[in-house]
């Protein structure tokens, strides 16, 4: 019974050692590689709209607090130049 024991365990270390390896290997190709900058790329992509979200909810928070006017644009504006010679 022990043998048939050490021989499974031994098996089944062996078969998760060669899943394990051909998955790193497969990380380091070309298309590996690409993948993982286009994961990394999406999950930028996700934080910032995360932290976008975040900042906007806040800023609400705040203004509410601090009793000021919801505007939707905190920018003023800012009248256009006129061109030199345009007279």
């Amino acid at each position: 019974m022990s043998r048939m024991f050490w021989f499974a365990v031994g098996a089944g270390s062996g078969v998760y050692a060669v899943v394990k390896t051909r998955r790193a290997a497969e990380r380091f190709t070309p298309s590996g590689v690409a993948d993982q900058l286009g994961a990394l790329g999406h999950g930028a992509r996700l934080f910032a709209d995360e932290v976008r979200t975040g900042m906007g909810e806040h800023e609400s928070q705040l203004r509410t607090r601090l009793g000021l006017a919801h505007a939707e644009s905190t920018r003023p504006e800012i009248s256009p130049v006129p061109e030199r010679g345009s007279n």
